[in-house]
């Protein structure tokens, strides 16, 4: 066991994570879940993150897109939360332009409903250099698969259900290398049982008793996925841990 102290100061909190090699994903592509947790392990208050997030969370979550070419988030998460389209710095979209990505990159929905408020800024603010995807399944309502196609590029991945491999599948097909993923808990469980999560950069909020609902809600029968530590920062009462997937 070893006592962790805290160390030099770092000048930008982004820049250890530009640093980390997403080349050699496992599978389809690299898939990084950002999620904020209380101390106590809830993942939201009265239903929403954002009462949880502090202020240097809120600042990194904002800044952890430019590493994504695709901005991965379950359908309740984006109706709870607001989503609009991503924003960057000036700096940060001529960084991703020197590396061949989008000046920033696309939302990623994904739903077996179709049920979205389509006046909503992550579809209709979206810019046509990342136009907002919504991801479903074959079971869809075939109607509101074609009102959403009015609104967003739609991907088919799965038959009665979005299927996590199918859906990476078609993102990677797409040209996306790094997939982000920004939750909720019930589609990040999703991805860990299928084994598609490589990274995950979690944020530990002095806080406590939110609602019961974990990081991650693992679907039944899923097995345990183990991974390693291998960052740990901190910033007044935050914690900022990142985790890779353990090797085979």
């Amino acid at each position: 066991m070893h006592q962790l102290q805290r160390g030099a100061e770092i000048a930008d909190p982004l820049a250890p994570y530009l640093t980390v090699d997403r080349t050699q994903p496992r599978h389809e592509c690299w898939v990084t879940g950002h999620m904020v947790a209380g101390i106590d392990g809830t993942a939201a208050i009265d239903g929403r993150v954002g009462s949880l997030s502090t202020a240097p969370d809120q600042e990194l979550f904002r800044r952890m897109r430019q590493i994504a070419d695709i901005v991965l988030v379950g359908a309740e998460t984006v109706r709870r939360e607001g989503y609009s389209p991503v924003r960057l710095s000036a700096a940060a979209q001529q960084a991703r332009r020197q590396l061949g990505q989008s000046a920033v990159p696309a939302v990623a929905v994904v739903s077996r409903s179709l049920e979205f408020d389509w006046s909503a800024k992550v579809f209709s603010a979206a810019p046509p250099t990342a136009r907002t995807l919504v991801i479903t399944c074959e079971a869809a309502d075939p109607g509101r698969r074609a009102e959403a196609e009015k609104h967003a590029t739609v991907v088919v991945a799965g038959e009665e259900r979005v299927d996590p491999a199918a859906a990476l599948q078609a993102l990677a097909d797409l040209g996306h290398r790094v997939v982000l993923c920004e939750g909720g808990p019930r589609w990040l469980g999703e991805l860990v049982a299928a084994d598609r999560l490589d990274e995950l950069c979690l944020s530990l909020s002095p806080l406590m008793g939110g609602d019961p609902l974990p990081v991650s809600v693992a679907p039944p029968g899923a097995p345990l996925a183990g991974f390693d530590l291998l960052q740990v920062m901190a910033e007044d009462h935050t914690l900022f841990l990142r985790y890779e997937r353990q090797a085979r």
